[in-house]
């Protein structure tokens, strides 16, 4: 089949769907490849390097028209219009952006948004969510060391002692957990906080206290279990209990770095404005859950902003922040998740018994196949 590898037009993005090593492995399989000129080129990926494995460099109307075409972020409605009926896309497309699943089927596509996959065993290889939050988790303590004024490690010098900086990360999925073993190996003394009693261990097993808030009912403690690898909202009562945890460390802190999400809707709020105005002048707080309303109030999507004496940092997509390994990894997944939708001829079949692609599925046939509340 024909494989299309446009270029990312997102404000920002550096990141390709495709890789040398990736085209090549499907080369190998009887595909014909198709990478717009310049797709890789952010990704430190130059045109040559994918005419060496057998790719052949072209246009985006040439890409688009592919029989699938591979994106990091949905496509435009321009460049949408360039993919004909039938063809297949593949990406991470926003599960729930109706408004863009619409689109898609109105244009006769077959869509698979990887964002959708369950977070099994299985699905490990092809969870774009984690490899992607992993980058995240790195990049967000290089930028917090970057804006901190001061040294991350403890340091004994002839000068005098400097003292480590305190670090703490709301949030210990994926990205929080990288955050924490990043901030650990550089020196940091770090705490960490989520709502999941079960990631305990994995923090303390990487070196940082937990910020323990104790539940006092069972709809706390349920919540708390969340549901596919993510937290619930969780009770008020609760949160009012975390808040006043989180108030009384963020102000003992130096960087404090937030990686709270629930797919689908507003980010938690974890940082209220008046916590911010007590923590220490020169703190550093870096939120990654800025593209979903942020969880600081303050926070400014794209912006680094300095009220109260702090550094607030919004980047939306770090991830794109570190495009030449972000690619390989997303890549990657990407070439697992089509291992599920060829069949044994090479050719492209959904097989909806398959509970990772039925998942993923977003339009087929003209039609919307997942529908939000």
């Amino acid at each position: 089949m024909h494989i299309g590898v446009p270029l990312e037009t997102h404000a920002g993005e550096t990141r390709v769907a495709a890789t040398p090593e990736t085209v090549k492995k499907l080369i190998a399989q009887g595909h014909t490849v198709t990478v717009q000129t310049g797709a890789g080129v952010s990704a430190s990926i130059i045109d040559s390097a994918y005419e060496a494995v057998g790719a052949t460099i072209g246009s985006d109307a040439a890409a688009f028209g592919a029989d699938i075409v591979l994106k990091v972020v949905a496509p435009t409605e321009s460049e949408l219009a360039h993919m004909k009926k039938g063809g297949v896309l593949i990406g991470m497309l926003n599960p729930f952006d109706d408004a863009n699943i619409a689109r898609m089927a109105a244009q006769g596509i077959t869509a698979f948004a990887l964002e959708a996959a369950p977070r099994t065993s299985r699905a490990q290889s092809l969870d774009v969510l984690s490899s992607q939050a992993n980058i995240a988790g790195y990049k967000a303590v290089m930028l917090a060391a970057n804006h901190y004024p001061r040294f991350m490690p403890m340091l004994m010098t002839a000068a005098g002692t400097v003292k480590a900086a305190r670090v703490l990360i709301l949030g210990a999925g994926v990205a929080g957990l990288q955050a924490i073993a990043t901030a650990k190996r550089l020196g940091a003394v770090v705490e960490a906080s989520d709502v999941r009693p079960a990631v305990k261990e994995q923090i303390e097993s990487l070196g940082a206290k937990f910020v323990d808030v104790p539940f006092e009912t069972d709809e706390e403690r349920e919540c708390a279990e969340g549901v596919g690898g993510y937290a619930r909202p969780m009770p008020a009562s609760w949160m009012e209990r975390q808040a006043k945890a989180v108030h009384e460390r963020a102000k003992q802190s130096d960087i404090v770095i937030t990686t709270a999400l629930i797919p689908g809707r507003k980010a938690p709020t974890l940082l209220q404005e008046a916590t911010v105005a007590e923590m220490k002048p020169g703190s550093v707080i870096i939120d990654l859950a800025a593209a979903q309303g942020g969880n600081c109030p303050l926070t400014k999507v794209d912006q680094v902003i300095n009220t109260h004496g702090v550094t607030i940092v919004g980047h939306s997509n770090l991830a794109a922040l570190v495009g030449a390994d972000a690619s390989a990894l997303y890549a990657r997944n990407l070439l697992d998740f089509m291992k599920l939708v060829f069949d044994k001829d090479g050719q492209f079949h959904v097989n909806l018994d398959d509970d990772i692609v039925a998942a993923c599925l977003m339009c087929r046939d003209g039609e919307a196949v997942r529908k939000n509340a």
